[in-house]
């Protein structure tokens, strides 16, 4: 089998093409979930801290300096914890999200799941066997 084909096959099986939509959706619900926090959720909770913006707030480790010899600025280095709150309230919203996606996908399988399944046939000698009662009785 050459490589293409294979790679064609593989590509085209119902599970791969269902992940890649899932992991584009998924891109997708994650900027929305983003800027829900970024511009809905995050600025009235920095408002009531006293009109703080999450993204600003940074530790200094080393200030920017001016370069005398080529008069050029250097970069402070920072620690941006307040980036990091940001990035940490849109993971537990996204989780949060899914976790209730999920849960309702399993209550819907558990739907179809709970009903119940046609009675088997009877065997095959019992057919027989009934077949003879019914012939006996018209008899």
């Amino acid at each position: 089998m050459s490589f293409v084909k294979e790679f064609k096959d593989f590509a085209m099986k119902g599970n791969v093409v269902d992940m890649a939509v899932g992991i584009i959706i998924g891109g997708a619900f994650g900027k929305i979930v983003s800027s829900v926090v970024n511009d809905i959720i995050m600025p009235p909770i920095g408002l009531m801290m006293g009109g703080v913006n999450f993204t600003d707030l940074k530790f200094a480790l080393k200030e920017a300096q001016l370069d005398a010899a080529t008069n050029t600025m250097k970069d402070a280095v920072t620690l941006n914890y307040g980036q990091f709150i940001q990035t940490t309230v849109d993971f537990i919203i996204l989780a949060i999200a899914i976790f209730i996606m999920i849960k309702a996908m399993n209550s819907l399988k558990k739907k179809e799941e709970a009903k119940p399944a046609a009675p088997p046939a009877p065997p095959r000698e019992e057919v027989l066997l009934t077949e003879i009662r019914d012939i006996l009785k018209r008899s």
